[in-house]
């Protein structure tokens, strides 16, 4: 009866005071969804738009004829050209021409979903959904509550993650695609052996091996053997991608930069001859030599 008494006695309260309170209203704000980043909305849809353009070149009756004409089979060659074009487009350091030359590689994958669409074995949204799982899956330290102390633990959690994935593989070595150039799986093949410490200790030795394998290979030259030459020279080029893989460069991109040197200097030597009215072909080798030792000289200083 006292609290009663006490509480009688007090007005009554206003309207205002029931509405709620200031931190009800922060916190309903703060439970509302976040919204995408800009440019991962204009992702979402020019995605959306491409998946809708290449359905309706691949629609039956009034579609594009070559469009039509394509099957898993025969846009395999162009996937390996395109990403080889990106790759050009990389190292050129042209950004805007790297966005177009992803661009042809982004539309291999979406028309090959869009064949296995028509054809009921996989779509696009499966494509995606499955390389979002995996990241997810085999990122636990990010989307997870394991701890990581470096990117080789990060590779060491990779490759457990996925024996668990793919049953089927035994062998270390299992995974490496066989269609890859030989210069790349070569080292891929080394990377993979290294993993399970299978390796060289110091790279001291592997130039001891690579000077040993250069002396085979001497050997089998000098005899005339034309099948141990042939498996020789493998080894030289394979110590060679050991070489390569322990000062961690790409064997690959080393000898397209040799490959691209090698032009520019023979496309001057080229010039020059042209330019004094003579003829390649019609110059001995000392004389396309000098003119090479000049060229290459430049190059050092």
């Amino acid at each position: 009866m006292r609290s009663s008494k006490k509480s009688a006695s007090r007005p009554a309260p206003k309207k205002a005071a029931q509405k709620p309170a200031p931190h009800k209203k922060s916190a309903a704000k703060k439970a509302a969804p976040k919204k995408a980043p800009v440019q991962l909305r204009k992702g979402t849809e020019q995605m959306a738009r491409l998946l809708e353009i290449m359905a309706r070149l691949r629609r039956p009756g009034d579609g594009c004829p070559w469009d039509l004409e394509q099957t898993i089979d025969s846009v395999k060659p162009n996937l390996i050209e395109e990403a080889y074009e990106a790759l050009d487009a990389m190292e050129s350091g042209n950004r805007d021409h790297l966005a177009e030359e992803l661009g042809d590689v982004l539309l291999q994958i979406v028309l090959q979903s869009q064949i296995a669409s028509e054809e009921g074995s996989f779509t696009f949204a499966d494509v995606a959904q499955g390389i979002s799982d995996k990241l997810i899956r085999r990122h636990p330290h990010i989307f997870g509550d394991v701890k990581v102390a470096d990117s080789k633990e990060v590779l060491r959690n990779w490759d457990a993650i996925k024996k668990t994935e793919k049953k089927a593989r035994i062998s270390a070595l299992d995974g490496v695609p066989k269609h890859v150039p030989p210069l790349h799986r070569a080292y891929q093949l080394q990377k993979r052996a290294a993993r399970v410490n299978f390796d060289w200790s110091d790279i001291k030795d592997v130039f001891v091996k690579l000077d040993e394998e250069i002396g085979e290979l001497k050997e089998a030259v000098a005899a005339g053997d034309r099948r141990h030459v042939l498996e020789e020279l493998g080894d030289v080029l394979f110590s060679a991608v050991n070489i390569a893989r322990f000062v961690k460069v790409d064997p690959a991109y080393a000898l397209e930069l040799t490959n691209a040197k090698f032009i520019r200097r023979f496309s001057a030597v080229e010039e020059e001859i042209v330019a004094s009215g003579r003829k390649m072909k019609d110059c001995t080798l000392a004389q396309l030599d000098e003119i090479w030792d000049r060229i290459r000289a430049a190059d050092k200083k």
